[in-house]
């Protein structure tokens, strides 16, 4: 019931941070952080169950894995509403609304999957499904590094001339 009720109100004030935080730090330093925050998490749950699995730190091993899980659930929270930001702002108004519909199915049939398989891939190796999804999260932070662009502040007009030469 503790573990419960701490991950509730880390969703609740880490939510709060965030949309206080999105307009001040700008959209792609949140992003950053918070696929940082998903890799070091989704390490640190697999971590937990190597630790576990290899009776290296059996009392360790369940503090190690909330710790995870609080990270996890709160670095998804401060990032959760940036891309649906983004797509409004990177994609000209005369294409906004197919590309977002077609960004919005593809995200929610990934998320499907990931969810669909989950239970297959932790009978298989619950520390390797923490390891991939840790692998995954590091692509999405050097995608992200590299492909978007900062809108904080900018018109939407800024936005596409600066998509638009480079």
């Amino acid at each position: 019931m503790v573990g419960l009720i701490t991950l509730a109100a880390t969703q609740t004030i880490v939510g709060v941070l965030g949309i206080i935080l999105i307009d001040k730090l700008g959209r792609r330093p949140l992003q950053l952080v918070s696929t940082a925050g998903l890799c070091f998490s989704c390490f640190l749950t697999g971590l937990s169950f190597l630790l576990k699995e290899s009776n290296w730190w059996d009392q360790g091993s369940p503090a190690l894995a909330f710790i995870g899980l609080l990270m996890y659930a709160g670095s998804y929270i401060v990032g959760s509403g940036i891309p649906w930001l983004l797509l409004s702002e990177l994609f000209p108004i005369n294409v906004k609304g197919s590309a977002g519909s077609i960004c919005n199915f593809m995200g929610s049939c990934t998320g499907w999957v990931v969810a669909y398989y989950f239970n297959f891939l932790t009978e298989w190796s619950s520390t390797g499904t923490f390891f991939i999804f840790s692998v995954c999260c590091a692509a999405n932070f050097i995608l992200s590094a590299t492909m978007v662009p900062e809108t904080k502040g900018r018109t939407l007009e800024e936005i596409q001339t600066s998509i638009t030469h480079s």
